[in-house]
């Protein structure tokens, strides 16, 4: 189990502040728990205060006693609740904030409401595009643990090649690598920003089922088990000459990695075959692209171009109506975080330190999908792989 350190929690704050000052916010508010673990190192029930001109308060109403354990900011406090706040602050000579920046994105509109009632006189802002530009930059600190994430997905892979046989259901095979994660140290919540974004381990599917739509914003979806969950593994038999579908997410002390490779067992029709290699191709014209300095969109436009040249319009990315608009997304504590390798984003330019995963995806409804996905970290020299299980598409 990994401590944020001390030194690492005060960049980030230092960061943040900086960007609120450009904004004119006087302070922000964080209470969602990927925000919280990125700036404090816990996820206790409260709220982080942070002035953009004073040291950070974190106050805890569930439990305070843990969260002195795992954080490695100086003031870490109780709080009986929120009511509380306005005398907390006045008590370290925080003046009450005029423009206050708030979780936006996430946060509940009750949940807003009742700090524009605390905090008298305030006005609220959205913090949340500083907070998630700052976090899209990761420290050594941080890639060192998304390796460690790798390593755990790339075990996953080697499972999977033991394991899978004719016969044996989709959601066995999900089993069979949920538990080899778990063994590894899968922290067992894969964490989304986005509203009603739920995942578990990941998705894995076979033939006709990798192709089948679901809500979430993603290229696959896949059957599942029920509607209540609508994603994922279903109980259908896995059988030869069809693509077996492995996109699973590491998870290791609170970061992520992004993986999908395509087994099968026997062999896949040329026109499965030859899209993967083409999905491959496109990947590669990515690591070409994505340099610091260029767009998010530009890359996006680039890639999608090519993959309309090859004649996957209609297939790209989901199946035909339901095409999602990225290749890629920004990860870290969270599966969607920025950059996004999408359509619009044409004004957002690529840092070095930025991580990201592009999975470029062909989608047959009624036959399956293929395609690739890996985890990059950028550097002043393009993007490096955090994942490495072998690219080739596995006949087993």
């Amino acid at each position: 189990m990994r401590i944020t350190p001390a030194a690492e929690l005060e960049s980030r704050i230092g960061k943040l502040q900086s960007a609120l000052a450009t904004q004119d916010l006087d302070a922000v508010v964080i209470v969602q728990n990927a925000d919280l673990f990125y700036f404090t190192g816990s996820i206790q029930q409260g709220v982080l205060y942070i002035p953009v001109d004073r040291p950070p308060l974190y106050l805890v109403r569930k439990d305070p006693q843990r969260a002195r354990m795992e954080s490695g900011l100086k003031d870490v406090l109780p709080m009986s609740s929120l009511r509380s706040l306005p005398e907390m602050l006045s008590e370290f000579g925080l003046p009450l904030p005029g423009r206050l920046g708030l979780e936006l994105d996430v946060l509940p509109v009750a949940v807003c409401r009742r700090f524009e009632k605390i905090l008298e006189n305030v006005s609220v802002f959205d913090a949340s595009p500083e907070i998630r530009t700052v976090r899209s930059v990761k420290s050594k600190y941080e890639i060192g643990i998304m390796k460690d994430a790798g390593i755990q997905v790339n075990k996953v892979y080697e499972r999977a090649r033991e394991v899978i046989r004719e016969g044996m259901s989709d959601l066995d095979l999900a089993a069979e690598l949920e538990y080899q994660a778990r063994r590894e140290g899968h922290q067992g919540i894969t964490r989304m920003r986005g509203f009603n974004s739920e995942l578990f381990y990941g998705h894995v599917f076979s033939g006709p089922d990798s192709a089948v739509p679901a809500f979430l914003d993603a290229p696959l979806g896949g059957v599942g088990l029920n509607p209540s969950v609508g994603q994922g593994a279903s109980y259908k038999k896995i059988r030869a000459n069809e693509p077996i579908c492995v996109d699973f997410a590491g998870a290791f002390d609170g970061y992520l990695s992004d993986q999908t490779r395509i087994f099968c067992i026997g062999g896949l029709p040329e026109k499965l075959t030859t899209a993967y290699r083409d999905m491959v191709a496109i990947q590669s014209r990515m690591l070409e692209l994505a340099v610091p300095g260029a767009s998010w969109g530009g890359v996006y436009t680039a890639c999608h171009q090519l993959a309309c040249e090859m004649g996957y319009r209609h297939h790209f990315m989901g199946s035909p109506g339901a095409q999602v608009s990225f290749i890629g997304h920004g990860i870290g504590i969270e599966i969607d975080e920025y950059p996004f390798i999408a359509r619009g984003f044409d004004d957002f330019l690529l840092q070095e330190g930025m991580t990201f995963a592009f999975e470029p995806k062909a989608v047959f409804p009624g036959l399956g999908a293929v395609g690739i996905e890996n985890t990059y970290r950028l550097t002043a020299d393009g993007p490096k792989p955090l994942t490495f299980s072998s690219e080739e598409l596995v006949v087993l």
